[in-house]
């Protein structure tokens, strides 16, 4: 039987305060409805159908690229309705899982459990036991343990609401089901809406069995009412993803102290050190050591590189050993050889540097190629923008480049040459030469620095 994947988002919201629609703020950098998107994408490769209301031109430009199924849920009227929106784009012999744009922790591991217990009667709930269940519909079991109702908070008798075990919303359900029972589903209740639980009693009155499976982690089925929500989900979040790291060997300094917004692979023995974020997908080789205050996205560390406090790497490659910060900026397109340093407020940007160079001091090198075993000493900078246009600056191995000094681009340095501190380079220097170009040094006697007249 196939699996259809259907997506309810169409909830404004009101309570987070905001101009996007619920589904589209984000967890680890990636909307709500994006977890849950992609964890359905595992389970099936049929395309998800997503009911929209409030919003949905933002949420539609947001997955325009993405194969969609889009049903619009015009007037907000409860689950129900929103699902019976949907049912011609439901086929009778498929398994339909309903889930939720605004419950992103969701695992595959618990959908696949949800799936099974779905197997013999076409019909299967995902509850959870939760010590204080207010505001969440009830599970109604008989004397056997078979389930006979779900009872909504505002509609539930006194003896109901000390029900622990609490309805997610979440199920696999046949279509052929939604198609019998949707229809003739009512609104008689404390919130006039259309509720999809009541699928469950007439399931019950067909004698169908309705399985249902306890998720044993409350936050995979929380929702996201509003911000306070939001921050919690996404602690919980990168705890999940902390534990992770852990538990394939990476060591993590604070697990509440690190974010994770893409994918992050890491080698052996890595440490990472507080408040490290990660975007993108980053890759660590083994025994690299990232320390407290970092920004790293959509980049690679060889094996043994170290990253000190407070530095920043975006869309570049680092090679083995290497030893960035503190405080240094690593740009995109930047490629950093094997055992390069690069030291506290040092910018670089799309350039190559080679085997063993540094630059250590307070410098910036932006559309550069540098060579093996370069020294740039402190105060450099390669001056590659003439206000319309970038230019290129090469400098070959062996070069040592002293404190001070200014690269005026296009400019070429040759193998084994020096540059004297303090000296503007504005022409190709030969190899193995020395250039300065500092203005020569004078003494004079008896001048006085002004001074301000004393007042009376």
């Amino acid at each position: 039987m196939n699996l259809t994947l259907c997506i309810l988002a169409a909830g404004q919201g009101k309570r987070m305060y905001s101009e996007l629609p619920k589904v589209l703020h984000r967890i680890a950098g990636k909307p709500l409805v994006g977890h849950v998107l992609d964890t359905g994408a595992a389970l099936t490769l049929l395309p998800p159908i997503v009911i929209y209301g409030h919003g949905g031109e933002l949420l539609r430009k947001e997955y325009r690229d993405r194969h969609l199924v889009w049903v619009e849920q015009r007037e907000q009227l409860g689950t129900g309705h929103a699902v019976a929106q949907a049912l011609s784009k439901i086929p009778l012999d498929s398994l339909v899982l309903i889930l939720y744009g605004d419950v992103p922790l969701l695992t595959r591991e618990t959908l696949e459990k949800l799936l099974a217990a779905a197997a013999p009667s076409g019909f299967s709930l995902l509850t959870a036991v939760l010590p204080d269940p207010t505001g969440y519909g009830r599970i109604v079991r008989d004397r056997s343990g078979t389930i006979v109702k779900i009872v909504e908070h505002k509609d539930a008798a006194a003896d109901e609401l000390a029900i622990n075990e609490i309805n997610t919303g979440i199920m696999a359900i046949r279509g052929e089901y939604l198609h019998r029972w949707l229809p003739g589903i009512g609104n008689l209740n404390a919130q006039g809406e259309y509720y999809l639980t009541d699928c469950v009693g007439l399931a019950v009155a067909e004698n169908i069995q309705v399985h249902a499976i306890a998720t044993a982690e409350p936050t995979e089925v929380t929702g996201v009412n509003n911000r306070t929500q939001l921050a919690e989900l996404e602690r919980a979040y990168q705890r999940r993803q902390a534990h992770a790291l852990m538990e394939r060997g990476t060591t993590v300094m604070d697990p509440l102290r690190i974010d994770i917004r893409g994918e992050l692979i890491c080698g052996r023995d890595v440490i990472i050190d507080i408040n490290a974020v990660f975007e993108g997908r980053v890759r660590l080789g083994d025994r690299v050591v990232i320390g407290p205050n970092c920004f790293i996205r959509d980049a690679e560390l060889g094996d043994e590189a170290v990253v000190l406090a407070n530095s920043v790497i975006e869309e570049a490659k680092i090679g083995v050993g290497a030893r960035i910060g503190p405080f240094s900026r690593i740009r995109p397109e930047t490629e950093l050889g094997d055992g390069v340093h690069i030291g506290n407020f040092v910018e670089i940007k799309k350039s190559r540097i080679a085997k063993g160079s540094k630059v250590n001091h307070l410098a910036y090198v932006g559309d550069t190629e540098i060579g093996s075993r370069v020294n740039v000493g402190a105060g450099t900078i390669t001056c590659n923008y003439d206000g319309a246009h970038k230019h290129k600056t090469v400098i070959e191995d062996d070069v040592f480049i002293g404190s001070d000094t200014q690269l005026v681009a296009p400019v070429t340095i040759g193998r084994g040459a020096t540059i004297g501190a303090g000296t503007t380079v504005t022409e190709n220097v030969e190899a193995e030469r020395l250039v300065i170009s500092r203005v020569r040094q004078k003494s004079i006697a008896g001048w006085q620095r002004p001074r301000k007249a004393k007042k009376e």
